[in-house]
């Protein structure tokens, strides 16, 4: 797919990119690193990929037969799962799984352009992060998942199909916008719940209190706190991040001021989740909007098992950022953000 073609996707809406489309041998290649150099099972194969097991075992056999897999897997696609590796030991996470890339570059200057990239990247991210998901689900057992929202985690409920859990349980993490949007928290955990059968749960409160004072009222109330405790119980969560640029998420939908945007890039922000505001190295930024927003304590969630679904070349510094705070474990990501992520120093300003 060539990047020349991107501002005519860009005018249509009705375009999708399909993950399940991806070539068989990509596939099988992913299928046999997992396996023989990953050392996952072959049902740790199947859930991380979505697959059902028996089609991994010949996914195997036919890498076997093929020559795909001798002292080393010989195809390009190992690049990727090289840069996969790559970033999950860099920041510690338990698994870091891209989608194939596309080409993209961060470009500055064409906002047709950089649109049509961003909207494929969280095509191509919401359906890996479905595919996630789906294994988590699959079996039918009680499982309670925590989500924040967004662009990204609403492309994720629109990949997610073919699975029915009526125990699932989908809570989201902060408070809802106060404006209809797909983007929603509140519409996020619906979709999910109507998508499996399951429930969902979400903070009967706005995202941005009025005032502290306001905050400290609505964040008292026993519905907000029997949310929030129920946030606090899930046994894993789904979460986005946000670029503090002129086209962040929060701008657009009118959370966020010019001025309060121009306020928290003046303090060194360049990221922000869950209502809280992180700078390039992963530390905390105290501003005022955060102490008005109703979330989840992002403290609490340290340890747990937390999943970021992110993708796009601009994305990329704020993606860095949340890596940095040491609370994702797991990263689902685009090809070219992950080649950009990996290309990236370590540590410092970058």
């Amino acid at each position: 797919m060539s990047i020349g073609n991107l501002a005519a996707m860009a005018r249509s809406p009705t375009m999708t990119l399909n993950l399940a489309h991806e070539p068989d041998a990509d596939i099988m290649v992913r299928a046999a690193w997992l396996y023989h150099v990953g050392g996952m099972t072959q049902e740790e194969v199947a859930r991380r990929l979505g697959l059902h097991r028996t089609r991994v075992v010949r996914l195997l056999s036919d890498a076997r037969e093929r020559g795909l897999v001798s002292v080393t897997i010989n195809h390009e696609t190992i690049r990727d799962l090289d840069i996969e590796d790559a970033i999950a030991r860099r920041y510690g996470l338990d698994f870091c799984l891209a989608t194939p890339t596309m080409g993209f570059e961060e470009r500055h200057g064409e906002p047709r352009l950089v649109a049509a990239q961003e909207m494929i990247a969280r095509r191509a991210v919401g359906g890996a992060a479905a595919n996630f998901l789906k294994g988590k689900l699959a079996g039918g057992s009680p499982v309670t998942v925590g989500v924040s929202w967004g662009r990204t985690l609403e492309q994720m409920t629109l990949h997610l199909s073919g699975v029915q859990n009526p125990q699932a349980r989908f809570v989201s993490l902060m408070g809802s916008l106060t404006r209809n949007s797909a983007s929603n928290p509140f519409e996020v955990v619906q979709a999910l719940a109507a998508r499996t059968g399951g429930e969902g749960h979400f903070l009967p409160v706005p995202f941005i209190a009025d005032s502290e004072a306001d905050h400290a009222v609505l964040i008292s109330q026993r519905t907000v706190a029997e949310a929030l405790e129920l946030a606090l119980s899930a046994d894993f969560y789904m979460i986005s991040v946000g670029e503090l640029r002129d086209t962040a998420f929060l701008r657009l939908h009118g959370m966020l001021s010019a001025a309060e945007l121009k306020s928290v890039r003046a303090r060194g922000a360049v990221a922000d989740s869950l209502g809280r505001l992180f700078g390039r190295d992963g530390n905390p930024i105290d501003h005022e909007l955060s102490r008005r927003t109703l979330a989840v304590d992002f403290d609490q969630l340290r340890g747990r098992d937390v999943v970021l679904a992110a993708g796009g070349m601009n994305k990329v510094p704020a993606i860095q950022a949340l890596l940095r705070t040491g609370i994702v474990r797991g990263l689902v990501i685009d090809g070219d953000a992950a080649q950009a992520l990996a290309a990236l120093p370590p540590s410092g300003s970058g």
